[in-house]
């Protein structure tokens, strides 16, 4: 079920395929990172503020079958999930530079299909709204985790391993890079606190 900021995007942008919006000549554009994109974004941006999305919040509500785990051992990565809010960062990126920042995106983020892109509105810190590019979670995909209790999520995530290394590592970073910000995530907190070592 699309939320009706999910259905204006799809009707303003129009589809391109099941996964990626038409984002047409916007000039300058926004993106908003809630997770690896916070601490490793990977693409050219003028400006950068906190901001708040509503309407989805930061979850492990993803299986990672290659980067976090296996298929015989799926770990659990993060994806934006509906309900509640997000506190997570805004990147502005020039216009020209579109083309090429939707390119490297989409090839990050919609390689499996479990995440779909969307313009949503957020509410940067200091006042106003913008426009940003958002990927949030298909709870169709085989991928999709649901919503776990913080015990269950962690139980997940202690011992898996992919390519791109521990699942561990990867929610504690997440936690390092948040409190950095001064960013606070009472449910990914207590999943840390199961996982970290003793």
């Amino acid at each position: 079920m699309q939320t009706s900021g999910d259905r204006r995007s799809t009707l303003r942008c129009g589809v391109v395929h099941s996964n990626a919006i038409r984002l047409g000549d916007m000039g300058d554009f926004w993106v908003f990172g809630y997770g690896s994109l916070i601490w490793r974004p990977g693409f050219a941006h003028v400006e950068t503020r906190r901001a708040r999305l509503y309407g989805y919040r930061r979850s492990l509500c993803v299986y990672s079958f290659v980067h976090r785990g296996t298929r015989g051992r799926p770990g659990l990565v993060l994806g934006l999930d509906r309900g509640g809010s997000c506190i997570g960062l805004a990147y502005r990126v020039p216009g020209n530079l579109r083309d090429e920042v939707l390119s490297y995106l989409r090839e990050r983020e919609l390689v499996t299909s479990v995440y779909l892109e969307r313009v949503l509105d957020v509410r940067l810190n200091g006042g106003g709204s913008v426009e940003a590019v958002a990927y949030i979670v298909d709870r169709r995909h085989e991928q999709y985790a649901g919503a776990l209790d913080a015990g269950h999520a962690a139980k997940i995530v202690r011992g898996a391993v992919g390519q791109s290394g521990r699942n561990e590592d990867y929610v504690l970073s997440t936690l390092e890079h948040l409190e950095a910000l001064g960013i606070r995530d009472h449910w990914l907190e207590e999943v840390g606190r199961k996982v970290a070592p003793s």
